[in-house]
């Protein structure tokens, strides 16, 4: 890989944007996190917050690199990143998380700091410097994560029901309840172990490129720590327009439809992060709460609220392909 010559103050600032990008990424994603565990009412919003935020940063001593190795190296050549193409692509991730938070409208950071990767990738290199097993395992994942979690919620709704269909109400409430804590903390668990090490991918490859790391050294520890604080801080202070659509207006939950869905959505993403795949964590607990809506009865769901969120899934990748590329060349007269 050719090694940048840049200042180590444009180091920095790209080092400081792509934790803004992780912040707003915890921030969007806090809902999916705690959704579900407010609108039950098993916690309070601040409450619910403190406890995502923590066992974000938690997956720490979880999980390993396995993601960050696959946005870092696998999704592009590193013969084509340089310091405009990773300001391009987080520039391109930033905004279309702001314009999407402020619709309400809950859509995958991830996908959207990949599609600015690799817009801006193709301005600057062309589709050659694209590496297809890297990007077609992520593109097909857009549509397996969420259906997967369709799936897994369906199964343990119908299957959790049967269990408890002799008990009473209030007693299976009180337990669900107190489940729903569990399946909160290893749902925020996967949450953190899966997207913060997208960021922590760029930034290993901005400093690969830069020649700060090299290839055959593991990722430096400062640079998994702030990642992780980023993302925990952006989500104790939470994307609030987010969590009434996640909550309530995708279908009603209970504690025990958010135990199912919550568990559903934190199984994908272990299975998804053990494999070294970038997943969508809007995606999986959005198919899971679908799952468990529709266990109960088809027209629990309000399928034209999932229809909008559908259609801002797809978008995402081109737009913010789309934006890297002007982004890119921006960023020329910039740096």
């Amino acid at each position: 890989m050719e090694v940048l010559q840049i200042s180590l103050s444009v180091l920095v600032f790209l080092v400081f944007l792509a934790l803004v990008f992780d912040f707003l990424n915890g921030f969007q994603d806090a809902a999916n996190s705690i959704a579900t565990i407010v609108s039950t009412g098993v916690l309070k919003p601040h409450q619910a917050v403190v406890w995502a935020a923590f066992f974000n940063v938690a997956a720490i001593f979880v999980f390993q690199l396995k993601v960050a190795a696959t946005v870092g190296t696998g999704i592009v050549d590193g013969w084509a990143v340089d310091h405009v193409v990773v300001f391009a692509a987080l520039v391109a991730g930033i905004s279309w998380s702001l314009l999407t938070w402020y619709f309400g409208l809950p859509i995958s950071a991830s996908h959207a700091l990949i599609g600015g990767l690799v817009g801006a990738v193709l301005v600057h290199a062309g589709p050659e410097a694209l590496q297809w097993s890297g990007l077609g395992k992520v593109l097909l994942f857009i549509f397996l994560s969420p259906l997967l979690g369709m799936m897994l919620g369906i199964l343990m709704m119908v299957g959790v029901s049967w269990l408890c269909h002799r008990q009473m109400p209030r007693r299976t409430d009180r337990w669900f309840r107190r489940l729903q804590l569990v399946s909160a903390a290893l749902y925020s668990l996967g949450h953190g172990g899966n997207d913060a090490q997208k960021t922590i991918g760029v930034i290993w490859m901005l400093l690969l490129a830069a020649g700060v790391s090299q290839s055959g050294e593991p990722v430096p520890l400062w640079v998994v720590i702030a990642c992780h604080l980023a993302m925990g801080l952006g989500t104790l202070l939470g994307g609030w327009r987010i969590v009434r659509t996640m909550g309530q207006r995708i279908t009603r939950l209970t504690p025990m439809g958010g135990f199912c869905a919550e568990t559903s959505g934190a199984f994908t993403l272990f299975l998804a992060t053990s494999l070294g795949i970038p997943i969508s964590t809007t995606h999986t607990i959005t198919g899971a709460i679908v799952g468990v809506g529709s266990a109960r009865r088809f027209s629990a769901v309000r399928w034209g609220v999932a229809r909008g969120i559908f259609w801002a899934w797809v978008l995402t990748i081109p737009c913010c392909a789309l934006i890297a590329a002007l982004a890119w060349e921006a960023g020329h007269f910039i740096f």
